[in-house]
């Protein structure tokens, strides 16, 4: 796997600030030539648009996040490329998150068709954090959930996350530990900016009332909430899977099955997590 580039230096930005339209390209090699790549970069500079960062997000595929100051300059780019043969346009549009993750890390992460649900396996670790991060990131309400068998990672995937976006975490309910069932928050524990963690095993087996009634107000606060094990929580909580914006599995190897047999059982909670940032 190729390293990312980053084509302009910092003087660069500070030369062309106008520049702050971010865009996504991908283009495939016809015929990968030697050459190609700086034919590529002088056409788009002579455009007046600034190359951010590119990588190979496929065999033959590049993607490049770049930078105008007006968006009729790709259209352009676009339309010149038509009567060259070496390359064929594929993609243009506003970055996605998917989108910087492949030029950073040089690939495009695993989606079902629903287009919502992102797969990872224990090895990846380190994308799915990088992934989180920049959901985190973004100013919205989002609702992430987070399907994967005990000792897997995913508690630690979510704390290096809220770290990597600089981000204030707080447990609602969690095993790491000990169990956890918080019944209130502290006035200043309400910051949209904050990371809510629920554990939705522990959420579904809890009887204590106060802590429910706790989850329901904050599940309509607009802030960032992970709910591990979402299909134990939509069950007892009565949400359904259209409520969530992201959901993400993790697996220590593509075939591994998630079932929910041993959550179900009265103790299930014992040192799920214990071996907390184990793979980092």
């Amino acid at each position: 796997m190729s390293e990312a580039k980053d084509m302009y230096p910092e003087t660069d930005l500070e030369q062309y600030p106008e520049r702050n339209i971010e865009q996504y390209l991908e283009y495939e090699n016809v015929i990968n030539r030697a050459g190609l790549l700086g034919d590529i970069s002088s056409m788009l500079g002579n455009l007046g648009i600034s190359i951010n960062t590119i990588n190979g997000v496929e065999k033959t595929r590049r993607g490049l996040i770049v930078r105008t100051d007006n968006v009729d300059k790709l259209r352009r780019f676009i339309y010149i490329s038509q009567y060259v043969d070496d390359i064929n346009i594929i993609k243009v549009r506003s970055p996605q998150v998917r989108d910087r993750l492949a030029v950073r890390h040089g690939r495009f992460i695993k989606r079902d068709e629903d287009k919502k649900t992102y797969r990872f396996t224990r090895d990846e670790i380190g994308i799915l954090v990088d992934f989180l991060g920049e959901i985190f990131l973004e100013k919205k309400h989002r609702l992430i959930g987070i399907r994967g068998m005990p000792r897997v990672g995913k508690t630690e995937s979510i704390v290096a996350a809220s770290v990597t976006a600089k981000k204030k975490w707080l447990f609602l309910s969690s095993t790491l530990i000990k169990q956890t069932e918080r019944k209130s928050l502290l006035k200043g524990e309400y910051d949209d900016s904050n990371v809510y963690i629920i554990d939705g095993a522990v959420t579904a087996n809890s009887s204590n009332r106060e802590h429910k009634n706790l989850i329901r107000e904050l599940m309509t606060y607009p802030a960032v909430k992970v709910v591990e094990h979402p299909d134990l929580f939509n069950d007892d909580m009565k949400y359904t899977m259209d409520d969530f914006d992201y959901i993400i599995e993790l697996r220590e190897h593509e075939d591994q099955k998630i079932t929910y047999e041993k959550h179900k059982k009265k103790h299930w909670f014992e040192n799920e997590d214990m071996d907390f940032f184990s793979g980092f």
